[in-house]
């Protein structure tokens, strides 16, 4: 099926048999099965903001069930970020929020309260997996830490995701992070500092949160891998801080190597560089010799290929600057970025577009992998649009996704189903201020 013709907001048209984003309950690659990897796992999460619920929906995208726990009055802090909309309950939701909540569960209980934590403790034994990403101590203040927990449920999963871990010794134990701190703290900044200037910190993409979340996931499957193999559970502690670093690796690794730390940005090494389009930029990363004989070839300089100046990574950084660069520019003038990214692939240099929104909303790669989903909103005609799963699979299927949770939404629904509640008991905890029992405004 067609998306209709409507320009986005650069007027880019949708390419012919261009597919529209996937929606909320649908099921698409039916033909791959029938079964997602972990359906039947299930999973009782303590989390908010980013680092943690990302890695949940990751989990629910994969089929586990996944029921979040939440304040009766304020939820997941991340539904108070910003832009926000209005629910169809009436309440304000945050952009963190709305971007890591989908298939999940939300139940709204207050754990400062003893009744709160005991219905919490009652809820653990049914869960394969316990998370939570609270500043470190948080949980055994609250008597809600693995070692009571396992007490409860010997096989039980507990994931911990915090800015520095838990399980060992370290200055930051007790430290909060955010997802730039840990960034900063890893070395991602650095190596484009101007001199003399401070950083420019990026929040767009959050990486320290995101990942925390795919090394928490890797860790939890693991975890079950062994719980199946032993009968036993553990903790599965994870530290934004060692993620950032696993992912920067770069960082200590040159210096070990002597090298200086601009070789890892681009204009150091090779033709890896952005350069001009008709409608904006693309990028070129040439670094193997093989490869710059055919973009030389390709731009007609075979001439470059006898010359010393051109000879070795360094060298072709700094012809980059210059001919490198005019002859390449002079070449895609009259090209769109993606154009330009298509011709150099076709010839087997590595080459893309440098993409705004708007274009990400008509790639024909995004829509063919699925990998934006539309949300409707109540407070609006247009929908907003969240990532899809990136982990793909050839005997199983991708959705259904389910919506966004109201805050509290399922507190009576999870509490009857797992712990037997009767509604009177249900209402009775709801009119202490122990649970929140949400959903739709009613007219």
């Amino acid at each position: 099926m067609s998306s209709p013709e409507i320009p986005c907001e650069t007027g880019h048209l949708p390419p012919p048999g261009y597919a529209r984003p996937m929606r909320l309950n649908e099921i698409v690659n039916g033909d791959r099965g029938h079964l997602r990897p972990l359906e039947g796992i299930r999973v009782l999460s303590l989390e908010q903001m980013q680092a943690l619920p990302y890695a949940t929906q990751l989990m629910g995208h994969l089929g586990a069930d996944i029921v979040k726990i939440e304040h009766p009055d304020t939820g997941d802090s991340g539904r108070a970020a910003m832009p926000a909309i209005e629910e169809r309950d009436g309440l304000r939701v945050g952009a963190t929020f709305l971007r890591n909540n989908l298939s999940k569960r939300s139940i709204a209980i207050d754990l400062k309260a003893e009744a709160g934590r005991d219905l919490v403790r009652r809820l653990v034994p049914g869960f394969d997996v316990v998370c939570e990403n609270f500043t470190p101590g948080t949980t055994e203040r609250l008597g809600l830490d693995y070692e009571r927990l396992s007490r409860l449920h010997p096989a039980l999963v507990h994931c911990a995701v915090s800015g520095f871990g838990q399980l060992d010794e370290t200055p930051y134990r007790g430290f909060p992070a955010y997802a730039p701190i840990v960034e900063a703290m890893s070395g991602l900044y650095e190596p484009t500092r101007k001199s003399d200037q401070p950083p420019e910190i990026v929040t767009a993409g959050a990486l320290g949160d995101n990942a925390a979340a795919l090394f928490a996931v890797i860790g939890i499957l693991a975890a079950l891998r062994h719980r199946d193999q032993t009968g036993v559970g553990q903790r599965v502690d994870i530290a934004m801080y060692d993620s950032m670093i696993a992912l920067t690796d770069m960082v200590p690794f040159l210096a070990s190597m002597d090298a200086p730390p601009e070789w890892a940005t681009s204009g150091s090494q090779g033709a890896n560089d952005a350069f001009r389009a008709s409608d904006g930029y693309f990028v070129v990363t040439v670094l193997r010799r093989h490869h710059f004989e055919r973009l030389a070839r390709f731009l007609g300089h075979e001439e470059w290929l006898s010359d010393p100046d051109f000879e070795g990574l360094q060298a072709m950084a700094r012809q980059t600057k210059g001919p490198i660069r005019a002859a390449i520019e002079a070449w895609a003038a009259d090209k769109t970025k993606i154009e330009a990214a298509r011709a150099l692939a076709a010839e087997g240099i590595a080459a893309g577009a440098s993409q705004v929104a708007a274009d990400l909303e008509v790639d024909p790669h995004v829509a063919a992998r699925h990998m934006l989903i539309e949300v409707d909103r109540p407070d609006a005609d247009a929908p907003i649009r969240l990532v899809g799963n990136p982990v793909k699979f050839s005997r199983a299927p991708e959705g259904p996704i389910k919506p966004l949770p109201l805050l509290g939404e399922h507190t009576a629904e999870v509490l009857r189903e797992e712990l037997g509640l009767s509604d009177l008991e249900i209402e009775s905890l709801a009119g202490a201020g122990i649970l929140r029992l949400g959903g739709p405004a009613r007219d």
